[in-house]
């Protein structure tokens, strides 16, 4: 259960203000069309996860439980400060209207999404907690939390919404999770 909600608020903190945040708005505004928009980015995150999801099991297969815990104490100290970064949204991710309102939103949020800083931190949540379905279940849900507002309220949130306060507490978050990393934290999940 720990993975499942580390996972979800993590990844909703990160989400604010990130590239496929902005591309949600910019789908909504676009077709105003909410529900295949959002069902759009449900299979689209769902895909790219457990994608992510799979690889951080590979990652954690391959290592000895001394080393992935540095290399995961880094990785979420590295995510903090990427939290920090602001995104640019390229309009490219938007132009894919041929596909239709749902196949559009799947291809440009699953390419989005693609290297993008949730992405990086499931994989290292699933190496960290060894918990496949929590943490991609979490990490999907954390997207839906902080994409569907934006789908269906569009602006308004974006006008009031302290994004840079927002990534602070994330990276905070993940910085805490790579001290702790690094120093023992998950001794009783086997590394």
């Amino acid at each position: 259960m720990e993975a499942f909600l580390i996972s979800t608020g993590i990844v909703a903190l990160a989400e604010i203000g990130d590239k496929t945040q902005l591309l949600a708005f910019i789908l909504a505004a676009k077709f105003c069309r909410p529900i295949p928009i959002v069902l759009g980015i449900l299979v689209a995150t769902i895909a790219n996860h457990a994608f992510a999801g799979v690889l951080g099991a590979w990652i954690t297969s391959l290592m000895s439980p001394q080393t992935l815990r540095w290399v995961l104490g880094v990785s979420f100290i590295a995510m903090a400060i990427w939290t920090l970064i602001p995104d640019k949204f390229e309009e490219d991710d938007a132009r894919l209207a041929k596909f239709g309102v749902f196949g559009t939103t799947l291809v440009a949020f699953f390419l989005a999404e693609m290297g993008d800083k949730t992405q990086v931190a499931t994989v290292a949540l699933v190496a960290q907690y060894h918990a496949f379905f929590y943490v991609v279940a979490g990490t999907t849900l954390g997207m839906m939390i902080a994409n569907v507002p934006a789908v269906l309220l569009g602006g308004k949130i974006a006008q009031r919404m302290p994004v840079r306060v927002v990534h602070a507490v994330a990276a905070v978050i993940f910085a805490i999770l790579g001290v702790a990393t690094l120093f023992g934290a998950g001794e009783s999940l086997g590394f």
